[in-house]
């Protein structure tokens, strides 16, 4: 069994500081590594090989970091050694400290997580893909951008990284989302056996909390569509992209970008849902004709002008639809007293909200997706005939 020594050697300029370096000795050869820690000697235990603090020592706070950096860089190796023993392969001092080197090349947060960004998006799952740079972003600004290794992350560091979130008035769900994926990250490279689990997520959020509904009434709906908005043609797109969500019983602004025209066949509307996947069909009515008519006809496959141009980044065109639509709603928000932050999700929550309002029964709207599972609401509206659903519908717009 090869047998690990941290060791200091003094400079040999006055007054300098000294190296840590750590000696590997197996089947009697020697092999250093230098993981670049320096100390000066009266901060070094020669009895004890490990670091001192002197009393009233400036450097204290230092100090203890590079012990703790030692104390993970000894675990490591001990893991390496043990996995170099299981596999009852002949090896030497040398391919333990190659392989101290690779882990510390490979296996740090900001690189492995970014390997399974890249994963993801060859895999075409582009959605996720996104959602994991926004974490890892939000982490590496956690971090000022200083990496950390997958068996350094700590219970008090991701404690840490909470309290700097809710310092910064991040709300509970998203900082939730954030640390969900990252425990995802950590919990991929446990199963990967590259770490011991430490369970450093046990003392962070990692729920859904319910959030403040965002529903409008009907009155303010009513408010945002009769407003005179000719001689401002972005807002009055924003207000007909809003609408026309609202119409479609809440559709959510990305499966209205990729409705395409072969969808509408025989006055209704058919889709599959992007997020879960399910099938939806939704009754194509004389209000939301009106709407399409005031725009020329797509020159793409896309049935609403959101998607208007064929051969371009379709996600980007997007994305930056969706951000240039919620911006204007905001301005639309002022302009009617609406004191709840505008976006096209409003229109989801209030289409529920405007459904419950008229009495349409639970197992019909399943909660106007202010529900506490979205499980739920694909068994109900799954098992629901689509005509029930669409007087549902009649009922709200008529009402407009």
């Amino acid at each position: 069994m090869a047998s690990i020594k941290v060791k200091f050697s003094p400079s040999t300029v006055a007054g300098r500081e000294g190296t840590i370096f750590y000696q590997i000795i197996y089947q009697r050869k020697v092999k250093q590594l230098f993981p670049a820690y320096h100390v000066f000697p009266s901060e070094w235990d020669e009895d004890r090989s490990m670091i001192t603090t002197p009393s009233g020592s400036e450097r204290h706070i230092l100090l203890l970091s590079i012990r703790e950096h030692i104390r993970r860089d000894v675990e490591r190796l001990c893991m390496i050694i043990r996995k170099l023993e299981t596999t009852g392969l002949s090896y030497t001092a040398e391919d333990i400290t190659d392989e101290f080197k690779r882990y510390a090349k490979e296996y740090s947060l900001f690189t492995y997580m970014g390997r399974i960004i890249f994963r993801l998006r060859q895999n075409g799952k582009i959605r996720t893909s996104e959602t994991y740079t926004v974490a890892l972003k939000s982490f590496r600004k956690f971090r000022q951008d200083e990496d950390i290794m997958l068996d350094s992350l700590t219970a008090e560091i991701m404690e840490a990284y909470e309290a700097w979130h809710h310092h910064r008035g991040v709300s509970l769900n998203t900082i939730s989302f954030y640390t969900r994926i990252l425990r995802a990250v950590y919990n991929r490279a446990v199963e990967d056996k590259i770490i011991e689990n430490r369970h450093p997520f046990r003392h962070v959020y990692t729920g859904v909390d319910k959030t403040v509904k965002r529903a409008l009434p009907l009155s303010s709906i009513k408010m945002i569509r009769n407003l005179d908005l000719c001689s401002k043609p972005d807002l009055d797109y924003a207000r007909d992209i809003f609408m026309m969500s609202f119409m479609l019983r809440g559709m959510s602004f990305i499966d209205m970008a990729y409705l395409r025209k072969s969808d509408l066949t025989c006055g209704y509307v058919t889709y599959r849902r992007r997020k879960t996947g399910q099938q939806l069909s939704i009754r194509w009515t004389n209000e939301m004709q009106m709407i399409l008519d005031k725009y020329p006809e797509n020159a793409s496959d896309y049935l609403l002008p959101i998607i208007k141009s064929p051969g371009l980044s379709e996600r980007s065109t997007y994305r930056n639809a969706g951000y240039n639509i919620n911006h204007n709603l905001k301005k639309i928000a002022a302009m009617v007293d609406i004191h709840i932050p505008l976006t096209l999700y409003v229109a989801r929550h209030s289409w529920a909200s405007a459904a419950r309002a008229k009495g349409i029964p639970l197992s019909v709207i399943s909660e106007g997706m202010g529900h506490d599972s979205e499980t739920t609401t694909q068994i109900y509206l799954a098992s629901l005939d689509t005509s029930v659903v669409d007087h549902a519908n009649s009922l709200i717009l008529s009402s407009l």
